[in-house]
């Protein structure tokens, strides 16, 4: 039980900026061990996303809760996963060669592919959000964040890591998963579906499911597996699809009744 409480530190302390006690050390054995708790990460940051998004509703009103909340997600976590997707956009945009797409990724610059890119998914984010009623928003902020770090978790397991060095760009990186160590980050990452209770809420899966799998076979043919900076595209590309997949559900099943 004390491996896997510092396992889960190690994770809170390299996937957020949330404090963690002195004794969690940068240790490369439980890293690698912590992607088995990346999904229940995502618990942690939905969740305080939703108490921002509930505690400002009503003072304030949906669009500024909404805004505050994505805000709040941004500083839990130091912007770790929208660097990454920036970097994706400026590397996959930009270069034309393996060698050049990381090299590019390395770079701490963003450029336009970048700019673009991010404003661009955080105003898709934002406006997906605005349709999500009060009383499910909790439900879903939770369940996106948590499956969306699942979906990175499953390209980890199915892929593998192309650099050999990050001497240029030192951002920390599980970058193995066991059969083992799966099994509970499936757990973690599919739990919050339950509180919706109902079974066909599975339907807001197919788009992040999807995408994950594209962007997997994407990844493999330009730089032959996956970098630090693909997982955080990933989770940030399926926690907007969760969102839009969810609204096309509701949409379908409010115009099919």
């Amino acid at each position: 039980m004390k491996k896997q409480v510092e396992i889960f530190f190690t994770a809170l302390m390299f996937y957020t900026r949330i404090p963690c006690p002195k004794w969690v050390t940068h240790d490369a054995e439980y890293l690698n061990k912590a992607t088995r708790y990346f999904p229940f990460i995502g618990w942690i940051v939905g969740g305080i996303c939703a108490l921002v998004y509930v505690g400002t509703e009503f003072f304030l009103g949906a669009p500024i809760a909404i805004l505050l909340s994505m805000i709040a997600g941004v500083l839990t976590t130091g912007a770790f996963h929208e660097d990454g997707f920036a970097d994706v956009c400026d590397a996959f945009g930009g270069g034309w060669t393996k060698q050049k797409i990381l090299d590019i990724m390395k770079d701490s610059r963003v450029g336009a592919y970048g700019a673009i890119g991010m404003i661009l998914i955080l105003l898709l984010k934002y406006t997906s959000l605005s349709s999500v009623p009060f009383s499910q928003m909790w439900m879903v902020l939770l369940a996106a964040h948590s499956f969306s770090r699942l979906c990175a978790v499953l390209v980890v397991a199915t892929s593998q890591y192309v650099r050999e060095n990050d001497d240029a760009k030192a951002k920390p990186l599980a970058k193995s998963i066991s059969v083992k160590e799966i099994f509970p980050a499936i757990v973690f990452g599919l739990a919050p579906l339950l509180l919706f209770q109902r079974a066909d809420i599975l339907y807001a899966l197919i788009l992040p499911l999807l995408s994950t799998f594209f962007l997997r076979r994407y990844f493999h043919k330009w730089i032959g597996g996956y970098t630090g900076d693909c997982l955080g595209a990933t989770q940030q590309v399926t926690e907007v699809l969760f969102y839009l997949g969810l609204l096309a559900y509701w949409k379908i099943e409010y115009t099919v009744l």
